[in-house]
């Protein structure tokens, strides 16, 4: 399994192709689609579904455009449904009030933490909640791959100041759904570097 970084957009969320032989799945598609389809053309290969770690407006604003040009499926949590519709919850309304993000419902609705399989990619999904009540990260076992959103950082952790955020729900989304994986694990996060579970029990001053 390989897997590019793709920052985007004005807060430079990261957007994470992840591609088995041809086959890809997309996380966390935040802006400038014409840049996501570009690398999927130029490394000639087919997308299987879209996979969203939360409905923020930063990690939502290219998934129509890439759902509708590649017709796949959207994965998100059934606790932010709604905020794929409303610009005030996912955001986009305080950001661009004169250019608010309405998107079409998610085509699969994660009601609870189970393993998904699509094609030959296969992950457990953890709810993680506290950034936002939807969240939920996403575990590639076999290769130890963790796509956590805005949850955990390289150094950090998600801010809790927004709608339906906690600081002790955050807290213990990591301390008992992400810390306990294999220190190897390495954590692709929303925002910033890439880092390991091993280097945030060390370093990151906020789980001390």
């Amino acid at each position: 399994m390989k897997w590019t970084q793709i920052p985007l957009g004005p807060l430079q969320t990261n957007c994470y192709v992840v591609s088995d032989g041809n086959d890809c799945i997309i996380v966390d598609p935040g802006e400038e689609p014409q840049k996501i389809i570009q690398y999927i053309q130029t490394k000639k290969l087919k997308p299987l579904a879209i996979l969203l770690t939360h409905a923020h407006f930063d990690h939502i604003g290219a998934l129509d455009a890439i759902r509708d040009h590649y017709e796949v499926p959207a994965y998100l949590h059934e606790k932010e449904a709604k905020w794929l519709l409303d610009p005030a919850l996912n955001g986009s309304l305080n950001w661009f009030p004169e250019n608010p993000m309405r998107m079409k419902p998610a085509d699969h609705i994660i009601a609870n933490e189970q393993r998904l399989t699509i094609g030959g990619f296969t992950f457990d999904i953890f709810e993680t909640p506290g950034h936002s009540p939807g969240s939920v990260s996403y575990f590639a076992r076999d290769e130890r791959l963790l796509f956590s959103g805005d949850v955990l950082f390289q150094g950090s952790v998600g801010r809790t100041d927004l709608i339906g955020g906690s600081e002790q729900v955050l807290l213990n989304s990591i301390d008992t759904k992400l810390l306990p994986l294999p220190d190897d694990t390495i954590v692709f996060p929303g925002h910033g570097p890439v880092t390991t579970i091993l280097d945030e029990k060390n370093a990151n001053p906020f789980l001390r």
